[in-house]
């Protein structure tokens, strides 16, 4: 157990990316920035509403396990941000993501002052700046603030709301949960900035009475004029290093890009007589972006996806070796030839001839006007069935006798998948793949899934007793059942392209498939479907298998008689998952 948790902890390491921690810690601080805006927002009932809601606020965000994960977010963030100046050699200048690093760096200079003002003057001299405090100062004392603090928010809002895209824009239910995600984008700021202003003006006017000056604007809350001149030069001191912590960055990209044209410059032919001259260390996504090469990348070059592969022409021996993060998407698309890399990670020293395995702006060939569906990742079940015997029932029956029983095979197959909400997908010879979950959530899929299983052993059963009198023996059928994260999309050249699902979890349930003959079952279904579904985990027998292509065995449910599942999804074995 001890070997197989390491094993796992091993993978999920190698395939954690920069990127996804960034984006990890920048959901933390954008769930941070939502409940503060929330806050801000209830200045539109009263300042003693904004007082009881910062109370609640910041209980929860000081309890000392979330501050130590809220500041450690912030810090990596930050971070990771300087470095993401650094390290990108070229934007899609005509996207939001060059808007996206811009404002993220602009913001640690812009909120300084206000977290050294509130939480290090709190941790230092004890001051207690809740709204009253700060909308006085705001309103009163420095209206020139104000609008710093309104540029910040706005900002940061956009920061943040731009990260949410790039990080949902592929998941299945964006495009239906896009509407709603907007009008939030819309609402919540504007709502923080009206209660900003109506409890300032309600501040404003009560600051008139001195007695509530004497109450709210006291040394305890503000401190004095010496701690005051304190915190403004730990604001301007730190104010200067992250402004110089940038400048070293940008004359460290200088210095790499001199010695980078020092170095010398790099062909990259692209197999189709294009080739571009680029310094070395680019990678060749990057080259292709610069000069302006289509070439296909679904995830934006932040090795999510495998759309960007090329394979190279000629010796591949000089290359450098794959990175943790390249080794491990290629192992996952089972990838083992070595000419064989993602363009967003290659960074070739010396000349390279090659060509994509994904070309980009491809056309659907049932949208003549508009580009294929490239990719885009989501939980599906698949469905593997496959009719057992053909090539026996060939051997003694004319070609298209033959081709009229697997036709009515799989007529009787597809219905079943229809009836339960899947949708036939591919047909190779006599079999089929079915996808599940394309409109539906994971659960709901994996009990569809199942029901399919039962129904396609109900048609069968009648399809056999309509063609009794032609068949010697019973149609059969095993079927492998998988679920888990795959790429949708359009695949194929020209007029050839269809839509299908490409993945681990799809190639697990061909095998799982495959492996009913060896079990003698009609049916063999992954642990994972199982517990998604909600069925219990004694309805089933449970049993370990080595699939190929995967280092550990894997847990899955045979069924011997697939009938059964009838009884099992019509009694009371499915239960909450």
């Amino acid at each position: 157990m001890a070997a197989i948790a390491l094993s796992r902890l091993s993978e999920l390491v190698r395939s954690t990316s920069a990127r996804q921690v960034r984006l990890v810690c920048g959901v933390i601080l954008f769930a941070y920035v939502v409940s503060h805006f929330l806050n801000h927002a209830l200045g539109n009932i009263s300042v003693d509403a904004m007082q009881v809601g910062v109370y609640y606020h910041t209980t929860f965000w000081q309890f000392l396990p979330v501050a130590i994960v809220f500041y450690g977010a912030a810090l990596i963030h930050m971070g990771l941000g300087v470095y993401a100046l650094y390290q990108r050699r070229q934007f899609r200048w005509r996207t939001i993501e060059p808007l996206q690093l811009v404002l993220g760096l602009s913001i640690p200079a812009l909120i300084m002052a206000h977290v050294i003002g509130v939480r290090l003057g709190q941790t230092l001299y004890g001051h207690e700046k809740l709204y009253p405090q700060e909308l006085y100062l705001f309103f009163v004392v420095s209206s020139g603030r104000l609008w710093g603090m309104t540029v910040l928010l706005i900002i940061a809002w956009m920061h943040g709301c731009i990260g949410i895209y790039f990080w949902l824009r592929l998941k299945p239910f964006f495009v239906r949960a896009a509407p709603y995600l907007l009008a939030a984008a819309v609402l919540i700021p504007t709502l923080a900035l009206l209660g900003i202003y109506q409890g300032g003006r309600s501040v404003a006017a009560d600051s008139e009475d001195g007695e509530w000056r004497r109450q709210n604007y006291t040394q305890r809350e503000v401190g004095t004029f010496a701690q005051a001149a304190t915190l403004d030069r730990i604001t301007g001191g730190l104010t200067i290093g992250y402004f110089g912590l940038l400048g070293l960055v940008l004359l460290a990209r200088g210095v790499r890009g001199w010695r980078e044209r020092r170095g010398g410059m790099i062909a990259l032919s692209y197999g189709n007589g294009k080739t571009v001259r680029v310094p070395k260390g680019l990678s060749v996504l990057e080259a292709s972006l610069r000069h302006s090469v289509p070439h296909a990348s679904v995830c934006g070059g932040r090795a999510r996806c495998s759309t960007c592969r090329i394979r190279i022409i000629g010796d591949h021996g000089g290359l450098p070796e794959p990175s943790q993060r390249e080794a491990f998407v290629l192992a996952r698309v089972g990838t083992a030839d070595p000419s064989i890399r993602l363009a967003c990670q290659l960074r070739p020293t010396t000349d390279l001839s090659f060509f994509q395995l994904f070309m980009p702006q491809t056309l659907s060939a049932n949208a003549a006007s508009s580009p294929a569906r490239i990719g885009q990742e989501r939980y599906l079940v698949s469905l593997f069935v496959d009719m057992r015997g053909s090539t026996q029932l060939a051997e003694k029956r004319l070609p298209f006798d033959t081709v009229f029983i697997v036709n009515r095979f799989l007529g009787a197959v597809s219905q079943a998948v229809i009836e339960n909400g899947g949708q036939p997908n591919q047909f190779v010879g006599d079999g089929m793949l079915a996808l599940f979950g394309l409109t539906s959530d994971p659960q709901t899929a994996c009990r569809q899934a199942l029901k399919a299983v039962a129904a396609i052993a109900t048609h069968v059963d009648e399809l056999n007793e309509l063609l009794s009198q032609d068949l010697r023996q019973p149609i059969r059928f095993g079927i492998g059942v998988h679920g888990g994260e795959v790429i949708i999309g359009d695949i194929g050249y020209r007029d050839h392209i269809v839509f299908t699902a490409l993945g681990d979890a799809v190639n697990v349930a061909a095998r799982l498939q495959d492996m009913t003959k060896t079990l003698a079952c009609e049916a063999i279904i992954s642990e994972e479907v199982r517990r998604t579904a909600g069925l219990r985990d004694d309805a089933l027998p449970q049993q370990e298998v080595a699939i190929r292509g995967r280092d550990e065995p894997m847990v899955v449910r045979v069924v011997a008689d697939t009938r059964t599942l009838s009884a099992l999804l019509a009694g009371d074995e499915l239960v909450a998952a």
